[in-house]
């Protein structure tokens, strides 16, 4: 897998694998760089998108030495925690308690489905193809849909 990622999202990765490996809850890399390790091309991946428990991501923001955003959202989506990773060649947004706002309410997005890809010796999560597309169509933006559309391509 490792040539088939550009080098930057390749090392970024590595980073976060070699971060979450004390994790006492499961965590997920969600979003393009979870499309982008399932194969999923052609898919720019701006940042890496980690959702971890609160607890892990206390100790995570503690070991790097990170303070959680006093702002954790935006009116469409929030987290408990929030913070962003800058030394990376890929920045990484650390999630925990991560919402979308639906036409219902708030909605938490916590993934069921958890599929390990090695990476070289480590190993990343990411929900499964399925589960992406349903957080595809709950985001709804246009990115979103663009994304869909590639995963469905993937899929057959």
């Amino acid at each position: 897998m490792d040539g088939s990622l550009p080098p930057p999202l390749t090392e970024t990765l590595r980073r976060v694998a070699a971060a979450m490996e004390g994790a006492q809850d499961p965590w997920w890399i969600i979003a393009s760089a979870a499309m982008a390790l399932h194969g999923a091309h052609p898919i720019e991946v701006a940042d890496v998108d980690l959702l971890t428990s609160e607890r892990d991501a206390e100790t995570l923001l503690a070991t790097l030495r990170l303070r959680p955003s006093p702002d954790g959202g935006s009116d469409r989506f929030r987290s408990h925690v929030f913070a962003r990773w800058e030394a990376p060649p890929v920045p990484v947004e650390i999630m925990a308690g991560f919402e979308v706002r639906t036409p219902r309410g708030w909605r938490s997005v916590r993934p069921v489905s958890r599929v390990a890809k090695q990476l070289g010796n480590m190993t990343l999560f990411i929900p499964s193809v399925d589960e992406i597309l349903v957080h595809c169509r709950l985001f709804g933006r246009p990115k979103d849909e663009q994304r869909a559309a590639i995963l469905q391509r993937l899929e057959s």
